[in-house]
């Protein structure tokens, strides 16, 4: 057997006690990792799991506080959808999908070439600009609300799609605009340049270079412009009708089949009807998401 002495073992033993003392920091900092993760995770789904289990909870028992579900019945979701209460529920989906989509579209056919042009084209004033779009960005929604009211009310458009469809877009636009700017300017010029040179006109060059490569990113911020959209009450609360009510609003104004008598079970049933697509929306492209938001960080 061979015993180790002398100054190489002292040197040995003092290298393997800074390599255990960084093993045991890294050890803990995994674990404060998980833990956070774990806790904002719960906090983040927790209203959504119980708005979920009271959505399948029998009446009776709405205010039962037990964690998991029990008594569990499909009468809630077919109360969301029975009109004899008028609860339009049907009806305000459509108008969501109708409002969001268009106003989808054309933030994002505005956005593109506007985000380009901040990007790309050098012209004065263009930073002050870009400045008004971010403030644009941060005005609260609140103080629009009597102004566009009085607006619409004079040019008979209280009810009407373009009411909810016009203010929804100046909210959507600006995060557009602002996304797309971020990514057009950290792409790589040569490769349009290269175009050009290869005889592309300037349209071709942006549709057959530019666009592809920024699919990402557009495909993100229509998520993210589309998913705005969807969620947007204040506006819609004031602007719509019983026939033009979005979604959101049609929540707020479920009745339930005994007077007086708050629908919670209803509510949370046509609430996770809502919210579930968009969860599977995000779950389905989450990796096209995160490909989109990162893009261009690395040039």
């Amino acid at each position: 057997m061979t015993v180790v002495a002398g100054p190489a073992a002292g040197e040995a033993a003092q290298e393997q006690i800074p390599n255990n003392s960084a093993s045991r920091r890294d050890r803990w900092a995994n674990i404060r990792t998980y833990i956070s993760a774990v806790i904002i995770l719960l906090w983040c789904l927790a209203p959504f799991y119980w708005m979920v289990v009271t959505a399948f909870r029998d009446v009776n028992y709405t205010f039962d506080n037990t964690p998991w579900p029990t008594h569990v019945t499909m009468d809630n979701f077919r109360a969301a959808f029975d009109e004899s209460t008028g609860n339009h529920f049907l009806l305000a989906l459509g108008n969501s999908l109708l409002v969001s989509t268009v106003t989808t579209v054309i933030s994002l056919i505005v956005g593109v070439f506007a985000a380009y042009a901040l990007a790309r084209l050098n012209f004065r004033g263009k930073f002050l600009i870009l400045g008004f779009i971010l403030g644009a960005s941060m005005f609260p929604g609140v103080a629009l609300v009597t102004p566009l009211f009085q607006l619409f009310t004079r040019i008979e458009w209280i009810g009407t799609y373009q009411a909810l469809i016009i203010p929804s877009i100046s909210f959507v636009l600006p995060l557009t605009v602002y996304t797309l700017t971020s990514f057009f300017r950290e792409m790589p010029w040569e490769l349009e340049e290269a175009a050009r040179m290869d005889g592309c006109t300037p349209g071709e060059a942006f549709r057959k270079v530019i666009m592809p490569l920024a699919a990402p990113a557009v495909f993100t911020t229509a998520i993210l412009a589309f998913i705005s959209a969807w969620n947007e009450f204040l506006i819609a609360s004031q602007l719509s009708n019983e026939s033009t009510r979005t979604v959101t609003v049609a929540i707020a104004y479920f009745a339930g089949a005994i007077p007086r008598q708050e629908p919670y079970t209803t509510v949370m049933a046509a609430g996770t009807i809502v919210t579930i697509p968009l969860v599977i929306l995000v779950l389905i492209f989450q990796r096209r998401i995160v490909d989109g938001l990162t893009a261009g960080g690395v040039k």
